[in-house]
């Protein structure tokens, strides 16, 4: 699960609903994407950082895992 993700539309009080709509993309996308379910693509991920003011690498912390 991608808490970041989600912690940042429950703290604005939007439901998945209303970050599909907002982002138009389908409210069955956005719960995947939550969950971890499916990844997004560079665009998506972008218009994600632009809605929340939070980085990519913070919102899709496990897309961007680096070796060690």
């Amino acid at each position: 699960m991608r808490r970041r993700l989600a912690h940042e539309r429950y703290k604005r009080g939007w439901t998945q609903r209303s970050v599909a709509e907002r982002l138009a993309i389908s409210e069955v996308y956005v719960r995947k994407l939550e969950k971890g379910a499916a990844n997004p693509g560079r665009e998506t991920m972008v218009r994600f950082e632009k809605l929340y003011g939070v980085s990519v690498y913070e919102l899709f912390d496990d897309v961007f895992l680096r070796e060690l």
